[in-house]
């Protein structure tokens, strides 16, 4: 049995993870905004804030799933 690819099937998860991916980032600019006294990469990376590296990383987690679910179905 041969094995063929649909094109159609390919560029359908490559646009929907272009925009799960698109709608992940606008998600991570809009809480950088409602947070302006919080400088978040500074936080990460100079202060080594594990408790906002917990909460960001659940953050992705989070909307990654609702993006994942609302695309699927």
């Amino acid at each position: 049995m041969e094995t063929v690819i649909n094109l159609k099937y390919v560029v359908a998860s490559l646009v929907y993870s272009g925009i799960g991916i698109a709608i992940l980032v606008a998600c991570y600019i809009v809480l950088d905004t409602i947070t302006p006294k919080v400088h978040i990469w500074k936080e990460l990376c100079e202060n080594k804030n594990t408790a906002l590296a917990i909460f960001l990383g659940a953050f992705v987690i989070g909307i990654s799933l609702i993006i994942s679910s609302a695309i699927h179905g």
